[in-house]
């Protein structure tokens, strides 16, 4: 009998586990969204409006001027402490060339070992397939729409599976999302796999987006409570049937992954990576990964940056100044202890948490004096 291994964050699997889900856990994985670009249109995408339809290329979340801004994908990677990529879209094979060119890269630079894996609907240029094999990826992951999953035997996609089995190494994935209601359809796609050599499936729990949530809900889907954005059921579905197959002792690998996984797992440690490699001295790490400093807000931030160094004797490694955002930034700790003067002088004073990304996206701002 398979052996069912609990995970993180509710998550489950039977071995073999997909080496890119190991990565992933570890939060080193870089995901490349290699263009927003897809025919599948699968309702349920959750890709933002911002990059869904459109022909965007993102590293993590630091976006690319554009195909040829390549230093932005091996820096990235670096600040990350990367040790495999995931190109996801949209659908990568729907600009097969680019995501050649980035595979190559990529292993140029980092070596054999770093493990790429992409997501593809594979209803496109899949007999581009092979160029990318041969450029060093290392897994595929198909993403076939639901109403293939208990005839996909009968799909060109079986073909190309049939092809990469028998020609090439490469690990060979289904990666699906566990649709409340389609039991069947979900063990009629696992048995072919099984039968068909391939590697392993993943069963995404099912979650809302602004891009898919009128569509969920107009299918009948509701969040399964009021904190969580997965769709209720999605997960019950997932365990039930790898549970119920477990005990049928099957070759191929099935997996579970929770969207608490890809948030509370995933992103964060990997925002710990990136963490540590690009806070200064004035931010302090939180256990979630993000950063956490002071700020003060001026009209004169120049005039200001020079007033405090030479009024408090604070080491230019503990402030800094950002006449983008006409603030200075500063060490918490110091702020709070100049704080009565310049509050006096009219500056608005804020602690504030940020994420370590490129994007630097404000999760939290608490005005000082805190009132609470």
């Amino acid at each position: 009998m398979t052996q069912l291994h609990p995970w993180l964050n509710n998550s489950c699997y039977t071995k073999p586990l997909a080496p890119a889900c190991k990565h992933c856990a570890d939060g080193s994985k870089m995901v490349i969204l290699i263009t927003g670009l897809c025919k599948a249109s699968c309702y349920y995408c959750p890709l933002s409006n911002k990059k869904s339809g459109k022909d965007l290329i993102y590293a993590d979340e630091w976006q690319l001027k554009d195909e040829d801004d390549i230093d932005v994908l091996i820096e990235e990677s670096r600040l990350i402490n990367a040790t495999g990529a995931g190109i996801t879209g949209g659908d990568p094979l729907h600009v097969w060339k680019r995501t050649k060119r980035y595979i190559s890269l990529l292993k140029e630079t980092f070596g054999p070992d770093y493990h790429i894996h992409l997501y593809t609907a594979g209803i496109e240029n899949t007999d581009t397939i092979d160029e990318l094999i041969e450029a060093g990826l290392d897994e595929i992951r198909f993403h076939p729409p639901p109403h293939q999953w208990d005839k996909i035997g009968q799909t060109p996609l079986a073909n190309v599976i049939q092809h990469l089995k028998e020609h090439y190494t490469i690990e060979v994935a289904f990666e699906v999302p566990s649709i409340p209601e389609t039991k069947e359809s979900l063990k009629a796609l696992i048995t072919w796999a099984e039968e068909h050599h391939v590697d392993w499936i993943n069963l995404n729990e099912l979650e809302f987006s602004e891009h898919n949530e009128d569509a969920l809900y107009k299918t009948g889907f509701r969040p399964k409570d009021d904190l969580s954005a997965a769709v209720k059921g999605s997960e019950e579905l997932a365990v039930e049937l790898i549970e119920e197959l477990s005990k049928k002792n099957l070759r191929v690998g099935l997996h579970y992954c929770s969207v608490s996984f890809k948030d509370g797992i995933q992103l964060k440690e990997r925002l710990k990576r990136r963490a540590y490699n690009v806070a200064t001295e004035y931010q302090i790490i939180t256990d979630e990964g993000t950063l956490l400093f002071g700020i003060i807000e001026t009209t004169d931030p120049q005039t200001l940056y020079q007033h405090l160094i030479t009024t408090y004797d604070i080491d230019s490694d503990l402030l800094c100044l950002n006449t983008e955002h006409n603030r200075v930034e500063i060490a918490g700790w110091i702020l709070e202890d100049i704080l009565e003067e310049l509050s006096t002088h009219g500056h608005q004073c804020f602690l504030i948490e940020t994420y370590p990304t490129a994007d630097h996206l404000e999760v939290e701002r608490i005005p000082l004096p805190d009132d609470d």
